[in-house]
C-alpha cells in the first residue's frame, strides 16, 4: 500500500489579501490528511477506552516549508506518510504539489495520549495499531 494520496481544492479562506494560500493552512491541510490516514489504516482517531477514558493523538510537533506559491481555486496534492513509528508517538510526513511542482513539505508528530481530564498522558502505542499503520510507512 502507498502512502495516502489526497486533494484539496484552495478555498477563499485558505488565502491571503494576494490570494496566495495562507502558510496556516497547511497546518489544517496536514491534520486533515493525518486523519484521513488513520481512518484508512482502520485507527480511530478518538477512542473510548475500556475504562471510560479517550484515547487521541494531539501534536506535539508541527513544521512546514514552503517552496512555492499556490493560489485561490488551484487544486493541491497531499501525499501524507508515517516517518516513523515510535513508543508513544507517530510522526508523519507531507509533501504538496500543483500541477507536479513542488509547493511545500511538512512533517507533524502526534503523541497517543489518554485525555485525562487536565492533563493528556502519554501512553505506549497498541500493537494493533502499529500493524494498522505499518503500510504507510513512507519509502525511500
Amino acid at each position: 500500500m502507498p502512502p495516502l494520496v489526497t486533494r484539496r481544492r484552495v478555498e477563499f479562506r485558505d488565502t491571503d489579501a494576494a490570494g496566495i494560500v495562507h502558510f496556516s493552512a497547511f497546518f489544517f491541510w496536514m491534520e486533515s490528511a493525518e486523519h484521513e490516514l488513520l481512518r484508512a489504516a482502520g485507527v480511530p482517531v478518538v477512542e473510548r477506552t475500556a475504562d471510560g477514558v479517550d484515547a487521541s493523538w494531539p501534536r506535539v510537533s508541527a513544521s512546514c516549508d514552503y517552496t512555492s506559491a499556490v493560489r485561490f481555486g488551484a487544486e493541491v496534492e497531499i501525499v501524507a506518510a508515517v516517518e516513523k513509528i515510535g513508543r508513544t508517538s507517530v510522526a508523519y510526513v507531507f509533501q504538496f504539489g500543483h500541477e507536479g511542482t513542488p509547493v511545500a513539505h511538512g512533517r507533524v508528530v502526534a503523541a497517543r495520549c489518554l485525555m485525562h481530564p487536565g492533563r493528556p498522558r502519554a501512553v505506549p502505542i497498541p500493537d494493533e495499531i502499529i500493524v494498522r499503520l505499518e503500510p504507510f510507512r513512507g519509502r525511500n
